[in-house]
């Protein structure tokens, strides 16, 4: 049965262990099993997902999540987070697999269960696929979120760009959505948050340059972690992580003015 059983998807901020909430630590420390994402391993097709996760480097969630809870309540789950071209049979298999672990986890007694995820659980977070599966297995599996700081928000207090004034529009945007929807944007009255911009950071360069607004865009790479990098946007970032944040602020001429 699995109508007392909890699955928690709980934000553990960009990087940094002391950016997680009163609320995520308890939840964590409390669960009887906290999962974890790792990058999914190509097997031969006749090997089970969880039989990847030996070797996998922690990921970001595993490595803040490991400074407030013991590393033997810690169990892995391998997506296909490195997958493009939307739902892939790898990225589909994974999600299937994670499900049929947590149920399995259920079925033998657990009954708080969380699983860590970078930033917000309700922002581009793996958890949404997870929960779906989940409640397809188990609809009476009760799902709930504990919210995080993200890395917009992070990049924003450690830059001191302000995200909003008065009237402003914030977008927050994935560069894999395309230029265009990057383009127009950045055309409009806020500010613009852009996450995974990576492989497409020359073609975002390109526009913010072509809209007058690099002098003002500050790039975050691997907040809150060793090799982390706040600053201007420039032509010499060419290996940035998958996890990268573009904030380019709106528009501001004198203080006040957007009231």
């Amino acid at each position: 049965m699995s109508a007392d059983a909890t699955l928690t998807g709980v934000g553990v901020g960009p990087g940094d262990p002391e950016l997680l909430t009163v609320k995520a630590v308890r939840v964590l420390r409390e669960a009887d099993v906290v999962f974890v994402p790792v990058m999914a391993v190509p097997v031969e097709p006749t090997v089970t997902a969880a039989a990847t996760t030996a070797g996998a480097d922690a990921g970001r969630a595993e490595a803040t999540v490991r400074s407030h809870v013991a590393v033997d309540r810690l169990r892995r789950l391998p997506f296909a987070l490195d997958d493009r071209g939307g739902v892939t049979a790898r990225r589909a298999a994974a999600w299937d697999e994670a499900a049929r672990v947590v149920v399995e986890t259920v079925d033998a007694g657990a009954r708080s269960l969380a699983f860590a995820t970078i930033g917000d659980p309700n922002i581009y977070s793996t958890f949404g696929y997870l929960a779906q599966s989940v409640r397809a297995l188990r609809p009476g599996l009760r799902v709930t979120t504990v919210p995080g700081v993200t890395a917009m928000q992070e990049l924003a207090a450690r830059s001191g760009t302000p995200l909003c004034e008065g009237r402003e529009p914030l977008t927050l945007l994935p560069a894999t959505a395309g230029l265009a929807l990057f383009a127009d944007a950045l055309a409009g009255p806020g500010t613009v948050v852009a996450y995974k911009g990576w492989r497409r950071h020359p073609e975002l360069l390109a526009e913010l340059r072509r809209q007058g607004r690099l002098p003002d865009a500050v790039l975050g790479r691997s907040l809150g972690l060793p090799g982390e990098r706040i600053g201007p946007v420039d032509d010499a970032e060419h290996d940035l992580p998958y996890l990268s944040t573009l904030l380019v602020p709106a528009r501001r001429d004198h203080r006040g003015g957007k009231l």
